[in-house]
């Protein structure tokens, strides 16, 4: 039995699993792939503070020996179903049936892929989903950043996130529509941008590059032409897909496939609760992730002396 199991070895994860077991809990951290998460596929990271600049494996791991150092149990599995409701939840892995009287979902979230060729290829070296993360690795004042940003999509993030570039670079969104999907004040904002460009009724059928992006290939889905755009970055935003599901069905979830929550990571379900990317947030980034990772991990302390309070008021 432990007291908290931890689902999803990210960036919070790993920072309750350091706060919970200093809080003396008993912590079981589930993983079903390598401990980081996404930040094993992000190559340098600038905007975590205290580092200028580290690998996004080498934190992963210093994250992870962190944890394992304060005593947290770690273990794969890829959880198939879960019972979260009563005093005892029950998390059902492909390996075992684990038990615990508090459960954290950290399970995070994914980017949809374009599906485009090359892209694969190029991720961490030209093709990115955070505006965030890696705009400035794209600033036109380095050598070699003159060829200009692309941007694939057309809703919220991405004309957000494309505006957010063009502080950086100049940017060309392309939009598989003839028309934007994004909120009329931020299309106002985009099409007020002198450093904004669109390209409509296209996709991007290649991404090329050599070690690097270097051009884009695109297709007018209505002429059937093909064209080819220099570029230093593809910022492809086609949506999100929360890593949730093992909780189909359940009533954490929202329309989208997220879990909201309130600011203390709490879910609808009594010893239940979320943090990082798979919450219903705006902001997704290591730090975020992290800080919800503390703020989870001490209120599953608070909700686990609570039960330990019952427990000896019943005994009494």
């Amino acid at each position: 039995m432990y007291d908290l199991i931890i689902i999803g070895a990210g960036p919070a994860g790993l920072s309750a699993a350091v706060y919970a077991a200093r809080a003396n809990l008993k912590v079981l951290l589930l993983e079903k792939g390598l401990p980081g998460g996404q930040m094993q596929n992000t190559t340098e990271v600038e905007n975590y503070t205290g580092f200028k600049m580290i690998m996004g494996p080498e934190l992963s791991e210093v994250m992870h020996e962190h944890a394992l150092h304060l005593g947290v149990e770690y273990k794969n599995g890829d959880v198939e179903k879960v019972e979260l409701e009563g005093r005892i939840k029950k998390i059902y892995t492909d390996k075992e049936v684990l038990e615990g009287k508090a459960v954290l979902i950290a399970t995070g979230a994914e980017p949809k892929m374009l599906g485009a060729k090359g892209e694969v290829e190029f991720r961490g070296r030209g093709v990115s989903y955070c505006a965030t993360c890696d705009g400035a690795f794209f600033n036109e004042k380095r050598p070699g950043m003159d060829k200009g940003l692309i941007v694939v999509g057309g809703g919220d993030s991405a004309v957000e996130e494309g505006a957010f570039l063009t502080r950086f670079n100049k940017v060309t969104l392309i939009h598989r529509r003839d028309k934007l999907r994004a909120q009329p004040i931020l299309q106002k904002r985009a099409f007020d941008n002198p450093r904004m460009n669109f390209i409509w009724d296209s996709t991007v059928e290649e991404i090329i590059g050599e070690g690097a992006v270097t051009k884009v290939r695109v297709k007018n889905l209505k002429t059937g032409e093909i064209s080819e755009l220099p570029a230093n970055g593809v910022f492809i935003y086609v949506g999100m897909k929360p890593n949730t599901d093992f909780l189909a069905g359940s009533k954490i979830l929202n329309e989208g496939g997220y879990i909201p929550t309130d600011e203390n990571m709490k879910t609808s379900i009594p010893g239940v609760f979320a943090a990082g990317d798979v919450r219903d947030k705006g902001l997704r980034q290591i730090i975020t992730a992290a800080s919800d990772g503390a703020i989870a991990a001490m209120t599953a302390y608070h909700y686990i002396e609570s039960l330990e309070d019952a427990a000896e008021d019943v005994t009494v």
